[in-house]
């Protein structure tokens, strides 16, 4: 018959530990846990939500993360324990060691200080010179534009030449190749701002080496004609000692119109890209046809006014001075008040 006092478990051999003992042990991992991740029980807490789990959390981790900025433990535990997550399988293919140049021998272009405007990381944009002379160009849609810019810029010494040609188009060159005429028209010119407004008389097939003739308005014509877009936005930019307002396309009354219409504004989009610096991309699509939906006429200073010509396409007199007001406010945030 077994006894009670045989149920009771005997106390383990060895050295005994007293409750000092576990205290010094809990101390001494808090302090390794303040002086190796101190800034980790910060970054938890930023973390979490609003709440008093938090509030506890950041009064332990702001003054841990403090003590942790100012030592270098944090590093020598990130070396020490690095092998946890070893790199020993990659290959260098791929590597990021070989920074931009790398990447383009492998078919990437390089991403370059030009395609961020300043304002978008935050900064303050340096400035251009002073405004003297703006370019106004592109195929009919340029006009009335280019006569409502000229008349509102005439009083504040800014010079507006007029340069639009009728009847073109980017997407064929058989009477003004628009590549060969934006080289002409800064050297000739040299200004200080380009505003570039045409699309009129696009659709037209390209030719792309390979492929031949592209017709629109898939894929390969969108990429075919950005290309030839962007070749002009940087011309027009003059190696970024000028600024391009490039707009987008109102979408046209006509349903065929409209597909081509939404693919030439994707390819301006896309074109921009790596000139954000130097190019503006202003948004005519959705002022004068918002969602998609074509209107001839709009609300302006509460009142109803025709915007759009009777061919559904060009932009009737009132249009032209809205537009010209979107762009001048553009070019004062880069400019200021000209």
């Amino acid at each position: 018959m077994s006894r009670p006092e045989d149920s009771v478990p005997k106390a383990p051999s060895g050295p005994r530990l007293r409750a000092r003992d576990g205290i010094v042990v809990v101390a001494v991992a808090l302090l390794l846990l303040v002086l190796f991740k101190g800034t980790s029980i910060r970054s938890s807490g930023e973390e979490m939500q609003p709440g008093v789990e938090r509030s506890v959390v950041l009064a332990v981790g702001r003054p841990a993360g403090w003590v942790a900025d100012r030592l270098p433990f944090a590093d020598v535990g990130d070396k020490a324990f690095g092998w946890l997550s070893p790199n020993d399988e990659l290959t260098d293919e791929g590597s990021f060691a070989g920074g931009a140049g790398a990447a383009r021998e492998k078919g990437v272009p390089p991403v370059t200080p030009d395609s961020f405007d300043p304002a978008a990381l935050g900064g303050k944009p340096a400035r251009p010179p002073p405004l003297e002379k703006l370019l106004v160009t592109g195929d009919s849609l340029a006009q009335p534009l280019d006569v409502d810019l000229a008349r509102r810029l005439a009083d504040v010494g800014v010079r507006v030449e007029r340069d639009p040609h009728i009847g073109t188009g980017v997407s064929k060159s058989d009477f003004v190749d628009w590549g060969k005429l934006s080289v002409q028209q800064t050297r000739k010119r040299r200004p200080d701002a380009v505003v570039v407004f045409i699309g009129a008389n696009e659709g037209f097939p390209i030719p792309v080496a390979g492929k031949g003739e592209v017709e629109c308005c898939g894929a390969d014509w969108a990429a075919a004609y950005a290309f030839r877009v962007r070749r002009m936005m940087n011309t027009y930019r003059r190696r970024g000692a000028a600024r391009v307002y490039y707009l987008r396309l109102p979408l046209p009354r006509d349903k065929t119109r409209q597909e081509i219409a939404r693919t030439v504004n994707a390819a301006i989009d896309v074109a921009a890209v790596p000139y954000g610096a130097h190019v503006r991309v202003l948004d005519m699509t959705r002022v004068f046809t918002p969602g998609g939906r074509y209107r001839l006429n709009m609300t302006i200073d509460g009142e109803r006014r025709i915007v759009r010509k009777p061919d559904g396409i060009h932009l009737s007199d009132v249009g032209a001075e809205l537009a010209a007001g979107i762009v001048l406010s553009a070019i004062r945030r880069d400019y200021g008040k000209p």
